[in-house]
C-alpha cells in the first residue's frame, strides 16, 4: 500500500474548525480578509466585552448585574481564549501534520475500520453539537429581545451615546450586539470544539497503536528482522504521540483555566437567574439553552481528557499481548525500557494545575454549586 495514500484523513476532521478561521478573516493574505480580521479584533474581541462590562458596573440593581454577568464573562473569556489560540496557530498546525504521519501508519482493515466508525464519528458530532447548542443560545438571546416585550438591549451594556434617544440608534445599538455576539459565538465555536475534537483523536491514534503493538510478531511469516523493526517503528509511533501531548499542553495550558473559570461562574449565575430572574418563558427558555451550553462546553474537553489517559494506561498491556517470548535477548531489553516509558502517566493540566479530565468537570460542577448556595443564603 503506498504510504502517500493513507486511507484514513485526520485532517477531514479539522475543515469545519479551519472554515471558522478563516470566516473571522485569518489564515488568507486577501487584503478584505486581513481588513475584516482588523474590524473583528477591534470592535468584537476588544470591545465588545469592554463595553458589557461598563454596561455591568453601571446597573444599579442585583438583578440586572445577574442577567448581564454569564454573557459578560463568556465573551470576556472568548475573547481571552482565542486570542491565546491564536498565538498558538503554528502549534496547532505542527499538530496536525504529526496526525498525518500518524495516519500513514493505520493501514490494517481493523484499524481504518475503528477510526472511521467511531473517532472520526465521534470527533464530527462534537463540532456539530456546538454549532446547533451555541446556535440555539445566540437565537433564544435574540428571541427574548425582540418578543419580550420592553424597549430592552439584548444585554445590559454601555454605550457612548444616549441609546433610547430615538429609534433608529436603539436598533442600531442591538443591531451592534447581535453581530458582536454572533461573531463572538463563532470564536466561540473554533476555541471550544478544537479541544475535545483534537482530544477524541489522539485518543483514536493511541488505540490505533495499541493494536499494532499487540499484533507485533503474531504473524506467521514475520521474522524477527521485520518484527524489530515493527516495534521500532511503534516506539516512534508513540514518541509523536507524546510530541503531540506536549504541544496540547502548550497550547491549552492558559485557555482551558479560563475555561474552567468561565464555566464555573455561568453555571451558577444561570441557575440563579432561572430561579429569581427570569421574566417570561423566553427568558426561562434563553437561560435553560444557555445552561445546557456551558455544561456541554465543559464536558466533551474533560471527557476525552479522561479517555487519553485510559488508552495510554492500555499500551503497557498491548506491548506485553505481542509475541516477545521467542525473540532474543536485545529485544526484551528494548520492550522493557519502552513498557516502562508507557507506565508514565499522561495528563494534560490547564495552568498547569487542574488535570483535564472528569475529575475536573465534577469539581467545576461542585464550585457552581457551592457558588448557587451562596447566593441562595445571601438573598
Amino acid at each position: 500500500m503506498d504510504l502517500k495514500s493513507p486511507v484514513i484523513r485526520s485532517e477531514h476532521i479539522y475543515r469545519a474548525y479551519w472554515l471558522y478561521w478563516h470566516l473571522l478573516g485569518l489564515e488568507s493574505h486577501f487584503f478584505l480578509n486581513r481588513l475584516l480580521d482588523v474590524v473583528i479584533t477591534v470592535f468584537v474581541t476588544i470591545w465588545y466585552p469592554i463595553h458589557l462590562i461598563l454596561g455591568l458596573f453601571m446597573e444599579r440593581s442585583v438583578r440586572e448585574v445577574c442577567k448581564g454577568l454569564p454573557i459578560t464573562a463568556a465573551c470576556f473569556f472568548a475573547s481571552f481564549k482565542f486570542i491565546c489560540f491564536r498565538i498558538k496557530l503554528s502549534e496547532i498546525k505542527d499538530i496536525e501534520i504529526l496526525f498525518k504521519e500518524l495516519d500513514q501508519r493505520a493501514v490494517s482493515q481493523e484499524e481504518c475500520e475503528f477510526f472511521n466508525q467511531n473517532t472520526r464519528r465521534e470527533a464530527n458530532f462534537i463540532w456539530k453539537s456546538f454549532i446547533v447548542a451555541y446556535g440555539l443560545s445566540n437565537i433564544s438571546a435574540i428571541a427574548s429581545v425582540l418578543f419580550g416585550g420592553g424597549h430592552k438591549l439584548l444585554y445590559p451594556a454601555w454605550f457612548p451615546y444616549d441609546v433610547q434617544a430615538s429609534e433608529l440608534i436603539f436598533w442600531l445599538s442591538v443591531t451592534y450586539q447581535i453581530a458582536g455576539v454572533s461573531l463572538a459565538i463563532l470564536q466561540n465555536l473554533a476555541n471550544d470544539s478544537y479541544p475535545p475534537m483534537t482530544f477524541c483523536v489522539v485518543a483514536g491514534h493511541v488505540r490505533l497503536l495499541a493494536m499494532r503493538l499487540s499484533r507485533i510478531g503474531q504473524g506467521p511469516e514475520e521474522t524477527k528482522y521485520s518484527t524489530g523493526k515493527q516495534l521500532i517503528e511503534c516506539i516512534e509511533d508513540h514518541r509523536k504521540l507524546m510530541k503531540i501531548v506536549e504541544l496540547l499542553r502548550s497550547t491549552m495550558n492558559i485557555s482551558q483555566l479560563g475555561q474552567f473559570i468561565s464555566s464555573g461562574i455561568n453555571i451558577s449565575i444561570t441557575l440563579i437567574n432561572i430561579l429569581f430572574f427570569a421574566e417570561n418563558n423566553f427568558a426561562v427558555t434563553y437561560y435553560g439553552v444557555y445552561f445546557l451550553s456551558m455544561v456541554l462546553e465543559l464536558f466533551p474537553c474533560c471527557y476525552y481528557g479522561t479517555l487519553i489517559s485510559m488508552e495510554m494506561n492500555q499500551l503497557t498491556y498491548a506491548i506485553y499481548s505481542s509475541n516477545w517470548m521467542r525473540m532474543d535477548r536485545g529485544y526484551s531489553r528494548i520492550l522493557l525500557i519502552f513498557m516502562q516509558l508507557t507506565l508514565a502517566e499522561v495528563q494534560i493540566k490547564a495552568g498547569g494545575m487542574i488535570g483535564i479530565g472528569m475529575n475536573a468537570f465534577f469539581a467545576t460542577v461542585r464550585l457552581a454549586y457551592s457558588f448557587f448556595t451562596l447566593a441562595m443564603s445571601l438573598r
